[in-house]
């Protein structure tokens, strides 16, 4: 997801994509965990980068507000 789209989001539509994105990485991380085969092995570096631009962006909203 674009730097871009995220700024587009309010804050609850933020939040709601943070906890989804969470669940993916849980998800991941469970299945290389059990040695399982992942379909893309970066996708947890993917998810872990998207989570913390999220994280970024809502606390630049929220600062805003201020």
């Amino acid at each position: 997801m674009k730097l871009q789209e995220l700024r587009e989001m309010d804050e609850k539509e933020l939040a709601e994509k943070i906890e989804e994105l969470k669940a993916e990485l849980r998800q991941v991380v469970s299945e290389i965990g059990k040695g399982g085969m992942v379909e893309n092995p970066m996708r947890k570096r993917e998810l872990r980068k998207e989570i913390a631009r999220a994280y970024t962006v809502l606390t630049e909203k929220r600062r805003q507000k201020k």
